[in-house]
């Protein structure tokens, strides 16, 4: 039986989740959570992540509307769409694209 690949199936729903700026990388070290202002989410709302054929995506999504924020397509990990933070197993790093083709780094966290 041929795989499907134009159907979309939901992987894992997280109700919140935030978004911050954070400063460019000081090393090659990694991004450590520590040096972002963590009471400062840039943004707020629901992930999700899909999978659709071979590729999974990191769905930003408004959590009261379902307008997409922002997403991340992601086609193998670790690899340059979600990296780890050095100090901390509840943050990561997300290249981000604005639905319009512009990148961007977010980060998220869920709260537990």
């Amino acid at each position: 039986m041929a795989e499907d690949s134009s159907y979309e199936s939901i992987l894992c729903v997280k109700p919140e989740v935030h978004v911050y700026r954070i400063p460019p990388r000081a090393s090659n070290r990694g991004y450590r959570a520590a040096d972002w202002k963590l009471d400062e989410p840039a943004w707020s709302g629901r992930m999700k992540i899909t999978a659709k054929g071979k590729m999974a995506f990191i769905k930003l999504e408004d959590k009261n509307t379902g307008e997409l924020f922002a997403q991340a397509p992601v086609d193998q990990y670790p690899g340059v769409a979600v990296e780890a933070v050095t100090d901390s197993s509840r943050y990561f790093v997300v290249r981000i694209d604005d639905g319009n083709g512009e990148r961007k780094h977010g980060y998220s966290r869920q709260r537990l």
